[in-house]
């Protein structure tokens, strides 16, 4: 199975049509994040056959030079966000990896799905793009992971991402639920959650390969 399989059985039973006239329109006269060659990326950087652990995220970041198309992960120089700052502090914690570079790739690359469930946003305006039509195509991703693949790892942090393990078999995979990293509720549980130690056992014990949480020399130096 391949992304564009299921990019096309996506598009066979629903319409867009009103989602693309608004993106057109929306990114003619205003600015969005992220910037349009990237709003796929974590499909690019993480093909389907690869995928070991989905993260999901909520929108993008909407602040200048923030995303980049993986969820929670930002450019390099982009002003560092409070819930990835955390993730790093519980990654340490947990495994004792210290990452300083703020942006992911290397996750994707060792086949983590960074996936936010709305994939733009219009600058400094939190949600704006929340309700377009993009929650139904990413609905339709979770299920088809949950579908076609076996052994995945799904990481729910916060109530909307919880809200779609109804669409997980978890006969099948396993899912990984705490408080969000945001600083409003990282205190509240996701501290101290282990997700990464946690994710990595479940790997092994499914004769996988586990993820490389921790950052790699040339990622530091990019």
């Amino acid at each position: 199975m391949e992304w564009s399989t299921i990019f096309h059985n996506i598009k066979s039973k629903h319409d867009f049509k009103e989602m693309h006239d608004f993106l057109e329109k929306e990114y003619a006269t205003e600015i969005v994040y992220p910037e349009r060659k990237n709003i796929y990326q974590a499909f690019d950087l993480t093909p389907f056959e690869n995928i070991k652990v989905v993260i999901l995220g909520q929108d993008p970041y909407h602040g200048p030079n923030q995303a980049h198309g993986l969820a929670f992960s930002i450019q390099p120089n982009a002003k560092f966000p409070p819930s990835l700052r955390n993730m790093y502090q519980e990654l340490a914690d947990d495994i004792g990896c210290i990452r300083r570079s703020p942006h992911l790739q290397d996750w994707a690359r060792e086949g983590v799905l960074l996936l936010n469930t709305v994939l733009t946003v219009r600058k400094g305006e939190a949600h704006s793009h929340r309700g377009i039509g993009w929650e139904v195509f990413t609905n339709e991703i979770i299920q088809a992971v949950s579908e076609y693949k076996e052994g995945v790892v799904f990481i729910l942090w916060g109530k909307p991402a919880q809200e779609k393990e109804r669409l997980i078999d978890r006969s099948k995979h396993f899912i990984i639920k705490s408080p969000h990293p945001s600083p409003l509720s990282a205190f509240r549980g996701f501290f101290g959650s282990k997700p990464y130690s946690r994710a990595n056992q479940y790997l092994v014990e499914q004769g996988k390969t586990p993820i490389q949480w921790c950052e790699r020399k040339e990622e530091s130096n990019e």
